[in-house]
C-alpha cells in the first residue's frame, strides 16, 4: 500500500491514513484485479519524494491478490478481501521492550504505545480485531540466514581506487544515519544498546543496537531493520532519547547475483569505504579475491570510527519522561488505588494479561537485552587449565546460534585455535542444522559421527548403537586435530554399507574451529575431548509427540509426554538425555520446519516419460550427479482415529525403510494449481520408534515400495520413480525455488501432464475396486504389511536389547 501513499511529499511513512490514495487502490481491486485483469498501479520514489507515474500489475497465473499495509484491514477494503490476516508482535514488540527496558516502569504499556506508534490504538489496531486469521510473530532478530560483508578504504596506498563504477549500471542513495540514546544511560553504556535510525528520503528504518559479529576480518550482520514511520523517532525524542551521533552516507552500488560491491562515503569522516556483501561468506570472499582485494580489511562501524575521531558525546540532561500530555489510561493508572497485600511484579503480570493480543509483548522478549555472557572456570585437565562455565538456562534457536558464535571467539581469544565443538541432541532436533549455520558463519567445516560408523555393525543395520561408531578412529582424529591441526576423516558409502576412503581435513589458524555433530556427540567419551559441548533438544523432535497426542485425542484417549517418551523414545531416555544436561550451552529449538514455509520444496509430478539426454539438458551437466534408492514407505495410523473412509496421507505417520535405516517422511502438502508445496522433514528415527509407534496402538495399514532414480545438479533435484505395481514411472522435479521448477516442467513438455495425487492414493486406485478391506487393509497388502511388522518388531526389540 506504500505505493497508494497520495503524501508522496508527506514526512510520515505508513503511519497518516489521510495519505492512502484508497480510491485508486479500490478501483485496482474492484474494476481490474477482481475480475482477474491487468491493472496500472501508481509509482512513487521515495528519495525524491514524489509520484513518478505508473507501472503496470499483471494478474497472478494463481489467481490471488495480497494487499499489504498497515491499514490493508480499514473498513474501505474489508469488503473487498476474502480473506483478513492481521499480524502484530516481531520487532514492533522487540522496539516497545527495549523502551520498557531502558525506562523502567514509569510508563504504562498503553503510554508507550502511544508515544512510538502515535496512530496504531487509534487507526490501525481497532481494523485488526476484524482479522480472521490472527497472528502473533514472535521472531526476533536472527542471524539464521545473516549477510556477509568485507569493508577497506576504497584506494590503495598510491591513492588509486580499488573499484570503478561505470556510471550507466551503478545506483546513488543518500542515507542519514542517526543513533539514540536511552534516558538515564551512563557515560558508560554500551554503543551497543543504542538505537539506531536511517532515513532514505521520506522513508525511516529502525534497527535495535549494533546486532552484528566480526570473525577475522568478515562483518556479519542479521537482517534485523524494520521501517518506521517520522513519528516514531519523535516518540522517542519525547520520551527522553537523544540524538548522539548522525552522519550521511552516499553509496554508490551494483548489483551482481547474490552479491553487492558498494563504494560508501561517510560524509563525517570525509572517507569513501568498498563493501563487499552477500548471503554467501564463500562469494563475497571469492569475489574480493578474484578483483584482487586483499585489505587491509575494517571491520569497526562507522560509528565507532566516528567515535574514536570525535570522542563520545557528553551526556546532557534528558527530558522529563512525562513531557508530554498523560494519555487518559495513563491517567487513570496513576490515580488507581495501589493493592496492599500485592508484589510490583504481580500487578505488571495483571496489567499485561488485561492487554488484548494485538499489543501484548512476547513475555521472553527480556532475554534480548540481557543475553548471558560467558565466562571461563579453572581445570586441571585442560591443555590451558580452563574451561567455559556452562549456562544455567537454555535458550532458543536464534539466541542459541548467537550465543554458540561468541563463545567460539572467546574460546579462540582465551585458548587458541583448534577449537573442537560438538553438538549432541536426539533426531530431528536441529542439531545439523544448527551445525550448518555456525559453520556459515565462522567458516569451518561441520563433520557428523556417521562417518564413523562400522560398516560390520551397519550391516546388521545397528544404526542406534554406541557401539556402531568407531570410537577408536573419532579419537585418533580429535588428537590429530588438536595436536597437528589436520586429520584423515573417514566417508562412508551408506548404499554399500562400507567406507568409500577418507578425506583430508585441515584445521588452518584462518578458519581455527571443527564442529562434529551426532546423537551421541556428548558422550563422556566423546565430549572430554571437546572443547565446547552444546545440547538441542525439541524441533521435530517434539513434532511427532505432539502429533501422537493429537491423534490420541482424537481417537478419544489421553496420553503423557512422559508415557511417549518411554514407549517412542526409550534409547534417547536411557543413552542420550543423562549427557545433554553437561552441556555448555542448551538450546530448546521450537522452530517447527513442518509448519514453516521456509524449508519447503516445490513439486511437478508427471507419469510423461522423459529420457535420460532429456533431463542432462534441463540440469547443469557440468554439475549433475546421480543415485538410485530403494525403498519401503510403510504408513502408521492409530486405531479408533475417525475417517471418512478413505485413507489419505494425512491420517497416517509414514516411516521410510532404506537401506536397513528408518526415517520419518513428514510431508502434508499444500497443493495449488499443479504443485505440490511440501516441507522438507525427514529426519531418521530408531528402530525401537517405530516399535514404540506400533505399542501405542498405531497398526500399518498401507505401504509402498518403490526404486528412485535421483538426479540433481545443486539447484533442481529429479526423481525418477518405479513404483512397485505400476508398469510406467512417475516424474518429480523438486527445488526451493518456483520458478525454477516450472521451467524445468517447461523444458521437458511436462505441461498436461501433471498429477498432485500422493503416491499413497495412485497405490490406493490401482488396487481392484472390490478387494476385501479388512480393518482398513486391502488385501492385496495384507502379507507384506504384516511381513514389515514383523520386521518392524524384530528390529526394535534388538536395539532395546
Amino acid at each position: 500500500m506504500e505505493d497508494y501513499r497520495t503524501g508522496a511529499d508527506g514526512d510520515d511513512g505508513s503511519s497518516d491514513v489521510d495519505a492512502i490514495d484508497f480510491g485508486t487502490l479500490v478501483c485496482n481491486l474492484q474494476q481490474d484485479l477482481v475480475k482477474g485483469k491487468d491493472t496500472m498501479m501508481p509509482l512513487v520514489d521515495f528519495q525524491e519524494k514524489k509520484h513518478t507515474g505508473w507501472r503496470q500489475l499483471k494478474v497472478s497465473s494463481s489467481g490471488v491478490v495480497i494487499v499489504d499495509g498497515a491499514y490493508a484491514l480499514h473498513s474501505t477494503l474489508r469488503s473487498l478481501l476474502d480473506i483478513r490476516v492481521a499480524v502484530v508482535g516481531g520487532v514492533h514488540f522487540s522496539l516497545l521492550s527495549k523502551v520498557q527496558h531502558d525506562i523502567g516502569d514509569s510508563c504504562s504499556l498503553d503510554y508507550l504505545i502511544d508515544s512510538i506508534f502515535p496512530l496504531f490504538r487509534k487507526h490501525i489496531e481497532p481494523d485488526l480485531h476484524h482479522a480472521q486469521i490472527r497472528i502473533d510473530n514472535s521472531f526476533v532478530c536472527s542471524f539464521r540466514e545473516p549477510y556477509y560483508k568485507l569493508k577497506c578504504k576504497n584506494e590503495s596506498s598510491d591513492g588509486k581506487k580499488l573499484y570503478s563504477f561505470e556510471q550507466n549500471k551503478a545506483e546513488t542513495e543518500n542515507f542519514i544515519e542517526m543513533y539514540l540514546r536511552p534516558p538515564f544511560a551512563s557515560e558508560e553504556m554500551k554503543i551497543d544498546d543504542w538505537i539506531k535510525v536511517r532515513q532514505s528520503g521520506i522513508r525511516y528504518y529502525l534497527s535495535l543496537g549494533d546486532q552484528r559479529i566480526v570473525d577475522k576480518y568478515f562483518i556479519i550482520r542479521p537482517k534485523a531493520e524494520f521501517e518506521v514511520g517520522r513519528t516514531t523517532l519523535g516518540g522517542l525524542l519525547a520520551l527522553g532519547y537523544s540524538v548522539v551521533v548522525s552522519f550521511k552516507r552516499t553509496c554508490t552500488s551494483v548489483n551482481r547475483d547474490q552479491l553487492l560491491i558498494v563504494a560508501e562515503t561517510i560524509d563525517t569522516l570525509n572517507k569513501t569505504f568498498l563493501v563487499l556483501k552477500g548471503p554467501s561468506r564463500k562469494i563475497v570472499a571469492a569475489e574480493a579475491s578474484k578483483l584482487g582485494i586483499k585489505g587491509p580489511w575494517i571491520t569497526k562501524s562507522y560509528l565507532e570510527m566516528i567515535l574514536e575521531s570525535k570522542g563520545v558525546p557528553r551526556l546532557n540532561t534528558p527530558p522529563p519522561v512525562f513531557s508530554t500530555l498523560l494519555t487518559e489510561s495513563q491517567e487513570k493508572k496513576i490515580a488507581a488505588p495501589k493493592p496492599i497485600c500485592v508484589s510490583a511484579e504481580k500487578i505488571r503480570n495483571l496489567y499485561e494479561l488485561m492487554q488484548p493480543w494485538t499489543r501484548s509483548p512476547p513475555k521472553k522478549l527480556e532475554q534480548e537485552y540481557v543475553l548471558a555472557k560467558w565466562q571461563f572456570i579453572p581445570d586441571s585437565s585442560s591443555r590451558s587449565n580452563i574451561q567455559l562455565a556452562p549456562l544455567p538456562d537454555s535458550y532458543d534457536l536464534d539466541r542459541g546460534l548467537l550465543l554458540s558464535v561468541q563463545a567460539i571467539q572467546a574460546l579462540l581469544e582465551n585458548k587458541g585455535y583448534p577449537v573442537i565443538v560438538g553438538i549432541g541432541g536426539p533426531s530431528g532436533s536441529g542439531k545439523t542444522s544448527l551445525a550448518q549455520k555456525m559453520a556459515n558463519i565462522i567458516g569451518c567445516e561441520v563433520i557428523s559421527l556417521e562417518s564413523y560408523y562400522k560398516p560390520e555393525q551397519v550391516r546388521d543395520y545397528k544404526y542406534d548403537d554406541y557401539s556402531s561408531l568407531d570410537i577408536d578412529l573419532l579419537t585418533e582424529n580429535i588428537m590429530e586435530i588438536r595436536n597437528s591441526h589436520k586429520a584423515e576423516v573417514p566417508c562412508f558409502d551408506f548404499e554399500n554399507f562400507s567406507r568409500k576412503g577418507f578425506k583430508e581435513l585441515q584445521v588452518s589458524e584462518e578458519s581455527g574451529v571443527v564442529i562434529f555433530e551426532g546423537v551421541y556427540t556428548l558422550h563422556p567419551d566423546i565430549r572430554k575431548l571437546l572443547d565446547f559441548w552444546i545440547a538441542v533438544v525439541g524441533g521435530v523432535h517434539s513434532h511427532l509427540i505432539a502429533r501422537i497426542q493429537r491423534d490420541k485425542s482424537r481417537a478419544g484417549f489421553s496420553i503423557s509426554q512422559t508415557e511417549i517418551m518411554t514407549t517412542v523414545f526409550p534409547l534417547f531416555q536411557q543413552y542420550i538425555e543423562p549427557h545433554l544436561v553437561h552441556a555448555h550451552l542448551k538450546v530448546q529449538n521450537d522452530f517447527d520446519p513442518v509448519l514453516s514455509p521456509e524449508s519447503s520444496l516445490f513439486v511437478l509430478k508427471s507419469r510423461k516419460q522423459v529420457t535420460y539426454q532429456d533431463i542432462l539438458e534441463v540440469l547443469d551437466a557440468s554439475k549433475v550427479c546421480s543415485s538410485v534408492q530403494n525403498f519401503t514407505d510403510v504408513y502408521l495410523r492409530l486405531a479408533g482415529v475417525p475417517s471418512n473412509g478413505q485413507l489419505t496421507e494425512g491420517e497416517c505417520i509414514r516411516v521410510r525403510i532404506c537401506e536397513g535405516r528408518f526415517a520419518l517422511l513428514i510431508r502434508e502438502p499444500i497443493r495449488e494449481g499443479n504443485f505440490i508445496i511440501q516441507p522438507k522433514v525427514d529426519f531418521d528415527i530408531s528402530a525401537s520408534t517405530v516399535s514404540g509407534l506400533l505399542k501405542l496402538g498405531y497398526q500399518a495399514v498401507a505401504y509402498i515400495e518403490a526404486s528412485a532414480v535421483i538426479y540433481q545438479d545443486g539447484k533442481i533435484l529429479i526423481e525418477v520413480d518405479h513404483l512397485q505395481g505400476m508398469a510406467i514411472p512417475y516424474l518429480q522435479i523438486k527445488g526451493t525455488n518456483k520458478d525454477m521448477v516450472s521451467s524445468a516442467g517447461s523444458a521437458l513438455s511436462l505441461h498436461g501432464s501433471y498429477t498432485t495425487k500422493s503416491y499413497l492414493q495412485i497405490i490406493l486406485e490401482s488396487l481392484p475396486a472390490d478387494d476385501n478391506v479388512s480393518v482398513g487393509i486391502h488385501n492385496q497388502q495384507a502379507a507384506r504389511i504384516q511381513e514389515l511388522v514383523e520386521f518392524i518388531q524384530s528390529q526394535g526389540s534388538r536395539g532395546e536389547g
